[in-house]
């Protein structure tokens, strides 16, 4: 079994979260759906260290970030599949 380098709640989820140290620009990573037991691979763009979340999905400004299923945030900046998601690119909706 391939080892797991980022974990992905819900299928419908359009980001995983990093569970290794790091991952490195242009890795293969592998994915592992908790909700089906499913494995996705995707090429990480930008390094992402442990915690921290990957687009595994092309996203535009004001799209939805859905994680364990359910909505924690907007796009403020493109974000293109396999790039690091955080405080630079997503913002609460609160606010």
């Amino acid at each position: 079994m391939a080892k797991t380098d980022i974990i992905i709640h819900d299928e419908k989820d359009n980001v995983g979260v990093v569970v290794i140290e790091k991952i490195t620009p242009k890795q293969d990573c592998s994915c592992w759906i908790m909700e089906n037991d499913k494995t996705v691979n995707i090429q990480a763009l930008d390094e992402i260290v442990l915690g921290h979340k990957i687009a595994m999905v092309s996203l535009n400004e004001g799209d939805t970030i859905l994680k364990y299923g359910h909505d924690i945030g907007k796009v403020v900046k493109p974000i293109k599949k396999g790039e690091h998601v955080h405080v630079h690119n997503v913002k609460t909706k609160k606010w």
